[in-house]
């Protein structure tokens, strides 16, 4: 992971609870300029409210969160959301809005109160269009877009938006095989050549977690490994994180072995 003083995102000994429910306890993480941060862990490990936390949606207990060596707490939400663009899971589509007005929706922290878009603003979201291939898919409705469409034309708005670190929760779940190779596919394109910083919450091993540069492991809101996919990969740390057994095969991504549950083995 990138080191403490180049990184882009900087977590240390971070604490958030919901209610009476401690959520993360002492995690800490860098994230370097360009780096893709695959985070896995069983459900309730914590990994959504990490993503939430980054972006400032929660309020911190303990620890900190500095973005670009500032403290999030010091960002105005606008100011934020130029930086940083959040994709959460895929839910339900918006109803009412074609997928341009929905990309065009990304430059609201860009926009003074009240003001239109303006001919860079159009210019922004023809681009993240472009870049995700959804141009042909402007006038479509939203609501008649198959999920993998939905996921990408999601990540264009988080492009119109503008910020060059992007948060993702789960951007290939629920998505067939190939949708699946279009969102990886884009996202390899966005932090390789892009140069965008990536934080990627996933359960997809074979996929996001063997194309990513490190990989982060909660396990009951607690870091339980962070080091390289080929580290990660592997069925003793893989049983330690789900508590489950895993076989490796050869032939997965990258020289990685491709990862499969083993049925009643821990």
């Amino acid at each position: 992971m990138g080191t403490l003083s180049g990184s882009r995102i900087e977590v240390r000994d971070l604490g958030v609870r919901l209610g009476e429910a401690e959520i993360l306890a002492g995690v800490g993480l860098s994230v370097a300029a360009g780096e893709l941060l695959a985070v896995i862990g069983p459900n309730g490990a914590g990994k959504s409210t990490l993503l939430r936390a980054i972006d400032g949606l929660l309020p911190v207990r303990h620890g900190s969160i500095a973005i670009d060596g500032r403290p999030v707490s010091d960002y105005r939400r606008r100011e934020l959301a130029r930086v940083v663009s959040f994709v959460p899971q895929s839910g339900a589509p918006a109803d009412g809005y074609t997928v341009r007005a929905f990309v065009e929706m990304g430059r609201y922290p860009h926009l003074p109160t009240w003001s239109g878009l303006t001919s860079d603003d159009r210019r922004v979201v023809d681009e993240a269009l472009e870049l995700t291939e959804t141009g042909h898919l402007a006038a479509r409705a939203l609501t008649t877009l198959s999920g993998g469409e939905r996921q990408r034309v999601s990540i264009a708005a988080a492009l119109a938006q503008g910020g060059s670190i992007l948060l993702l929760d789960e951007p290939t779940s629920f998505l067939d095989v190939r949708h699946q190779v279009q969102v990886l596919e884009l996202l390899g394109r966005l932090h390789r050549d892009g140069g965008y910083t990536v934080v990627a919450v996933t359960h997809d091993l074979n996929g996001l977690v063997a194309d990513a540069d490190s990989v982060l492991g909660l396990v009951g809101g607690r870091v339980a490994c962070s080091a390289r996919p080929a580290e990660v990969l592997d069925a003793e740390v893989l049983a330690g994180i789900f508590s489950s057994g895993f076989r490796l095969l050869p032939g997965g991504r990258h020289g990685l072995p491709v990862v499969v549950p083993a049925r009643g083995e821990r």
